[in-house]
């Protein structure tokens, strides 16, 4: 979906924005995360052991899953005719099960607020981390990016 600037980003307070595409999760992506990092924890990247563990393979880590929130809206929506768009944070973040290597997520993307600030809004919008074939999703956050115009 193509917004065209803040106005019309305005428009679409409280409405759902829409879902990304699957991705699969692979172990190449694990194991270079853990790379960049330094999270070399065990039921992440050593795939033998962790076929004895508590999720029997190897699982993302759970700021792996958050980390891909960027793709995830880009995928959703874009929005054009602004000068800026700025991380702002995060509300609240949980992780209500694992993402075993190999599944695939989508995110689903509701606008929870839009506020104006100096220079432009503030959008907070709730993205909901779903893992095929199951019920619960894999994290559920709450972004905040401020879009100046």
């Amino acid at each position: 979906m193509a917004i065209d600037g803040i106005d019309e980003l305005k428009k679409l307070q409280g409405q759902e924005l829409g879902t990304s595409q699957w991705q699969e999760i692979t172990q190449a992506q694990v194991n270079s995360f853990a790379e960049a990092t330094g999270d070399w924890q065990w039921i992440h990247t050593d795939v033998e052991r962790a076929k004895g563990g508590p999720f029997g393979k190897t699982i993302a880590h759970g700021f792996l899953t958050l980390s891909l929130i960027p793709m995830i809206i880009a995928d959703v929506a874009q929005v054009t005719n602004i000068s800026l768009a700025l991380n702002y944070g995060l509300n609240k973040v949980r992780f209500p099960q694992p993402v075993p290597v190999g599944s695939r997520i989508r995110g689903v993307v509701r606008n929870l607020s839009i506020d104006d600030v100096s220079g432009g809004v503030q959008v907070v919008n709730q993205v909901t981390i779903e893992l095929e074939g199951t019920a619960k999703p894999a994290c559920v956050a709450e972004t905040v990016v401020r879009y100046l115009a």
